[in-house]
């Protein structure tokens, strides 16, 4: 074993560490060597996101010492940040294993440095979280929650005094003051215990009322209350509000999915809790066509995400991915306010540079402001930030089936999605027509965006490496041709360039450093390779478009686009 593991391993071991802790290391040693370095060869990185990853001992998991040092860090920061304010934070958890642990734990290291914690009584949504900083006037807020991952990871978000997730320049200060805590020992671990008040019933009331207010149509929904919905919290947070929300909607069909809807880590009836996997939603899906629902939703374990099935043109059952369910909802949004004459002259909409381009010809038309950004809540967040006062943000998403309705939370929502996108099915009721119906349309009138995802891991030790040569190598010899077609722009988002490479033109882009690459083909698809922030993988976005005359036409080109989609991941030996 590597000398500098081994250290780390003895320090656990001779250290201030638990008992339990101490005999897991001991345990691994004898019967899982392998399992024991990769607990130890890195230490856990606090990213620009925080914490994420497996629950165990060592430095490389997510464990009450990492948790807490995390903690200590981002204490000392608030502390420097707001020295002449009392600084409070707001903190929430999911339905994981050890949430609820560790949020007491970072309540407890907040309050041993005299930091005033606001700790939700038990499991709530994320953008509860965000909505609570905000509302109880907080200077940041943190969430113990691995979103979507696998039962065996847990992980820490970091929040900031608007409700949005760490940006520049907190983001790598933060980081900087968490990797000067060296030790354990340098954890203030008790002795605040009066500085945290348990919060709940009253910060949801609060919420609730928000969402309600984000409703455009309550008169469409009164005649149309007995829309049948099913909705699964897949074993999450979201059985704590989504319910309650759709009945102060008006809705009164609601059809909880039974065999999901007690919060559980260890997620009995999913491998991944995440509604953007089939498997996952396949339980609502029999229940939606056994009571021959309207529309069927389900969301993660904190919320935030949200997936919807729906009825297609031939009377099946298809899940919606991230891009249709987002193109829907903008849709929905700017042409009810249109329709109702809320809409203001100053209104925008938020995406992000790998969501479909569906939705910025959406708001063209619409003459509605569109700004693409970053992948990621926070840098909507940041936009909503920049440009208060000036223009009306009314709604924002990304194709990672999220999106965040009104300014009110900074943060993705499924909560408030759940309702809107429901109101919707009702708005479409109305009309006398199903929302793929309305889909197809749109297709007609903008142009049929095809998306794809496909995601790569590379799991231990040299799983970085790899994902950094592949960039490196994609950088350095970008493809001239993939599937036929001229890569005519190269837009490289961590070199802040965009380059034409047809003329040899470069210029800048305006927007902070981040590992992404995308290729402009010259029929107008779009690929985009991008490293996860929080997991071992390399995501690659594809986007293929082109004209749909009719609705009828949809299965033929439909077919076409998905073979285009094909042939390129084949031509980039994928």
């Amino acid at each position: 074993m590597d000398a500098a593991i081994q250290e780390k391993i003895n320090t656990w071991l001779n250290g201030g560490f638990d008992q339990a802790t101490k005999d897991e290391i001991t345990r691994l040693k004898k019967e899982k060597p392998d399992e024991l370095t990769d607990a130890f060869y890195r230490n856990l990185e606090f990213g620009t996101g925080g914490l994420r990853g497996i629950m165990g001992a060592g430095t490389n998991r997510m464990n009450k010492y990492t948790v807490g040092m995390a903690t200590q860090g981002y204490a000392n920061y608030l502390k420097q940040s707001f020295p002449d304010e009392q600084v409070k934070v707001a903190i929430a958890h999911d339905s994981r294993n050890n949430s609820r642990f560790f949020a007491e734990t970072t309540a407890n290291v907040f309050g041993a440095n005299g930091i005033r914690v606001f700790l939700f009584e038990a499991l709530r949504p994320t953008p509860e979280l965000s909505f609570a900083i905000r509302y109880l006037g907080c200077q940041g807020g943190v969430v113990c929650t691995a979103s979507h991952n696998p039962k065996e990871y847990n992980g820490y978000k970091a929040y900031w005094n608007d409700g949005g997730q760490l940006v520049p320049p907190h983001d790598k200060n933060v980081i900087r003051e968490v990797e000067k805590i060296g030790s354990v020992n340098d954890v203030k671990w008790t002795g605040g215990e009066e500085n945290v008040t348990i919060i709940g019933k009253e910060v949801d009331e609060e919420y609730i009322k928000m969402v309600k207010g984000l409703s455009v149509y309550p008169d469409v929904i009164a005649k149309h209350k007995d829309l049948k919905i099913v909705y699964t919290p897949i074993h999450g947070t979201g059985i704590m509000l989504v319910p309650e929300v759709l009945k102060r909607f008006g809705f009164t069909n609601v059809n909880i999915v039974e065999e999901q809807s007690k919060p559980d880590g260890n997620f009995p009836t999913v491998i991944y809790p995440n509604p953007e996997e089939k498997e996952t939603m396949s339980i609502g899906l029999k229940k939606a066509k056994e009571l021959d629902a309207g529309i069927l939703l389900g969301t993660d374990p904190d919320a935030d995400r949200v997936g919807i099935g729906i009825k297609n043109n031939h009377g099946e059952w298809v899940l919606m991915n991230g891009n249709q369910t987002a193109v829907l909802a903008f849709n929905y949004i700017i042409e009810a306010r249109k329709t109702k004459g809320i809409a203001r002259p100053n209104d925008m909409v938020i995406t992000t540079i790998v969501t479909t381009g569906m939705i910025n010809r959406i708001a063209e038309k619409n003459g509605v402001n569109c700004y693409n950004v970053l992948t990621g809540f926070k840098w909507i967040a940041e936009l909503i930030r920049e440009k208060e006062g000036k223009e009306n943000y009314v709604i924002g998403g990304e194709e990672s089936f999220g999106l965040m309705i009104g300014d009110k939370i900074r943060d993705k929502d499924a909560v408030s999605a759940v309702a809107i996108l429901c109101e919707m099915a009702a708005y479409e009721k109305e009309k006398g027509r199903a929302l793929f119906d309305k889909l197809l349309d749109l297709y007609v009138e903008y142009g049929f965006y095809k998306e794809d995802l496909i995601s790569i891991t590379k799991k231990g030790m040299d799983g970085q490496q790899q994902i950094a040569a592949m960039m490196e190598s994609y950088r350095a010899n970008p493809p001239k041709v993939i599937n036929g077609s001229d890569v005519t722009q190269l837009l490289d988002y961590q070199l802040q360039k965009g380059k034409n490479l047809k003329t040899g033109e470069d210029w800048a882009i305006k927007l902070p450093k981040s590992n992404v690459l995308q290729f402009i083909l010259a029929d107008g698809s779009k690929i985009s390779a991008r490293p996860s922030g929080t997991e071992p993988k390399i995501k690659f976005y594809f986007s293929v478009n082109t004209k749909l005359h009719s609705a009828a036409d949809f299965d033929k080109v439909n077919k076409q686009l998905d073979e285009k989609i094909k042939a390129i991941i084949k031509d980039m030996k994928l």
